[in-house]
């Protein structure tokens, strides 16, 4: 808010408190507190001064991150005052910081980047603050706060919570309950936080035990050796828990060439491969948690709001947040239709 506005807005709300406190020594009735409130225009879709805004995320070798560039692009589109100067897109470290700077050289007004490691990229978010470009971290999260203006991304350690939850509340009246677990890439955190956000929805049911975890690769491939190899080893047990769609592709192979069918299957992120099955209730799996990509889209709407100095609608801050975690909803055939749309390919 520029300066004459702060004061204008203090100096108002001074002579309001005067003639509150005045009425109430001249009158019976009682004080009527006085609240701040927010003069700051929240944002809308009616178009503001022109933003450009800066994107840069990894390649697109997946389909949820495919679905990332997908919908930063369409959402900017929505935008006619909105430009979007979008990278390539790569996920070799060195080159997604040379991209980044081309955004910083180009002067953009804000910078919105899901980077390739957080880590290694928190040094070109850190030179993007200092040269005045506010940056939206997409996600994958900077090791130094100072490196971004907001963050926005998904609950990993809450996608694994509603899982074992839903899982849970299905065999909580099943005695000697087992369960498998396929997650993702073991040495990403996240990977981590969504193992630790299951073994802890599990420690509510103690008629469940995890019986055994193969991490995967994130791919249909992967997701098919290491679902055969969970059930060679394992001949029976109740429900499975696969962290990612993508691979749950392969996983839902093998478990048709291994004809089995004794337990269910939850999967995660939200691919439109999973939310068909799931609608047409012809197989194990039975729900997915989402990961939700629209995250980007959101990215772009809180980078042009930043862009034009507005807040967030349905907030009275005058600020867009510094941090904004979406929700990991369980996705079954009872509210199926609702999230469709957002299924990615």
């Amino acid at each position: 808010m520029p300066e004459t506005s702060r004061r204008g807005l203090l100096f108002g709300t001074a002579a309001v408190s005067a003639g509150a406190l005045l009425t109430a020594c001249t009158s019976n009735e009682p004080k009527k507190s006085q609240t701040a409130q927010s003069s700051q225009p929240a944002a809308d879709d009616k178009p503001g001064k022109p933003v450009t805004i800066g994107f840069a995320g990894p390649q697109a070798d997946h389909g949820w991150l495919n679905a990332i560039n997908e919908n930063a692009k369409s959402r900017a589109e929505k935008y006619s005052e909105v430009t979007l100067e979008i990278t390539e897109g790569s996920n070799d470290t060195a080159a997604q910081i040379g991209q980044v700077k081309t955004l910083i050289n180009k002067k953009v007004d804000v910078l919105v980047i899901l980077p390739a490691d957080g880590k290694a990229l928190t040094q070109v978010g850190l030179e993007a603050m200092k040269a005045g470009i506010p940056v939206i971290n997409l996600d994958r999260i900077f090791a130094s706060p100072q490196a971004y203006r907001c963050w926005v991304g998904g609950d990993n350690y809450g996608m694994g919570l509603n899982a074992g939850t839903y899982i849970g509340e299905q065999l909580k009246d099943k005695p000697n309950a087992k369960v498998v677990e396929l997650a993702g890439i073991d040495n990403l955190e996240l990977t981590k936080q969504r193992s630790q956000g299951f073994a802890d929805a599990l420690k509510n049911y103690s008629n469940i035990k995890l019986v055994a975890r193969q991490a995967a690769e994130f791919t249909v491939e992967s997701g098919q050796a290491k679902m055969a190899q969970l059930l060679q080893a394992q001949k029976k047990f109740d429900a499975l828990w696969n962290h990612d769609d993508d691979q749950g592709v392969g996983a839902l192979r093998a478990i048709q060439q291994a004809g089995r069918d004794e337990f269910l299957m939850v999967g995660g992120a939200g691919a439109k491969s999973a939310m068909d099955a799931i609608k047409a209730d012809n197989s194990v799996l039975k729900a997915t948690v989402l990961y939700p990509p629209t995250m980007a889209a959101s990215a772009i709407d809180l980078a042009r709001a930043l862009g034009q100095g507005k807040g967030i609608g349905g907030l009275s801050e005058l600020e867009i947040p510094t941090s904004l975690t979406l929700y990991s909803a369980v996705v079954t055939k009872d509210n199926i239709d609702q999230y469709l749309p957002t299924g990615f390919s």
